[in-house]
């Protein structure tokens, strides 16, 4: 299945924040509450942290296991704790519309 982003979901990502999520991130500092980007849909607003951009911005109609295979190379993580997550994410994401899945 091909994970595709709502395209009513307004979005913008935070230059500052995602610079200090980057230079923490390179210090082995926990990044995981500066919020690196925002969605915006019918008055709900979202702030993602440096992960769940990464996840977001490559709901183009990649698969899971495409992004989670990119997301492995560019971050220290375990490849099976990633999965999970991401998977997680991409779940809550769907139940709130933001993604959709297609084939």
């Amino acid at each position: 299945m091909k994970v595709f982003r709502n395209p009513d979901i307004l979005w913008r990502e935070e230059e500052d924040s995602k610079t200090q999520a980057y230079d923490g991130l390179t210090k082995g500092d926990d990044v995981s509450e500066i919020g690196t980007s925002v969605l915006f849909s019918d008055g709900v607003m979202l702030s993602l942290n440096v992960l769940g951009t990464e996840i977001w911005k490559r709901c183009d109609g990649r698969s899971e296991d495409e992004i989670v295979s990119e997301l492995v190379a560019l971050f220290d993580v375990d490849p099976d704790i990633l999965k999970k997550d991401a998977r997680l994410f991409l779940s809550q994401l769907a139940t709130k519309g933001f993604i959709h899945y297609d084939e």
